[in-house]
């Protein structure tokens, strides 16, 4: 991903980039798995699912899935990994979607490195909307790192990710920084840095 500080993360961008990607391969966020696993299956909503490893591995945990992306290319490979039958795959652009304006609220909302162009806080504010009550809501971010390869633009704090939850109504959990080994194109294991918020929506 280029680190330009210009770096648009709009829709002509994910395309492109789903086009050309060949296929990502990989399986579930691991951070996904550690904080989703003793859950019990409910409704899910993948916000910036991409090519849908996440929304999968919910699905075939009983989880009913509503995955969402921007971009048409990413969706059609997730469709065409899914054998699950419980994932409504729906594109649409999280800088201006609601999902709560439709009525609609979730078990769990979860959003993985998600991009928005105006900024996390007006995408943070939606996606906590739509958690229903009792529920949890699942942030997974680039934190800031002197050597990381993301754009600049894509990088947020745990304490960015925690600050738009009004605490009479939400329960932070966990709000911290976590290593992660990941094989880049060259095979060399290199360590990204992830901005973890995991909070509950009071009942």
């Amino acid at each position: 991903m280029s680190r330009e500080e210009g770096t648009v993360f709009d829709r002509a961008y994910w395309e492109e980039r789903y086009r050309h990607s060949g296929g990502s391969g990989r399986g579930p966020n691991p951070q996904l798995v550690a904080e989703v696993g003793e859950l019990p299956p409910g409704t899910a909503l993948d916000a910036g699912c991409g090519e849908g490893a996440d929304a999968r591995w919910l699905a075939e945990r009983g989880w009913r899935v509503t995955a969402v992306d921007i971009a048409a290319a990413a969706l059609q490979r997730a469709r065409e990994q899914d054998h699950t039958g419980r994932v409504d795959w729906v594109r649409a652009d999280l800088t201006t979607w609601t999902p709560a304006a439709a009525g609609q609220h979730f078990d769990l909302v979860c959003a993985s490195y998600v991009h928005p162009a105006g900024g996390h806080e007006g995408l943070l504010r939606r996606l906590a909307a739509a958690v229903a009550p009792g529920g949890t809501l699942l942030v997974f971010g680039h934190a800031p790192a002197e050597s990381s390869p993301h754009a600049p633009g894509s990088h947020v704090t745990p304490e960015e990710l925690a600050a738009g939850l009004d605490p009479e109504r939400w329960d932070v959990l966990v709000a911290e920084v976590r290593s992660r080994p990941v094989v880049g194109h060259d095979g060399r294991e290199v360590m990204f840095r992830d901005a973890v918020l995991r909070a509950r929506r009071r009942p």
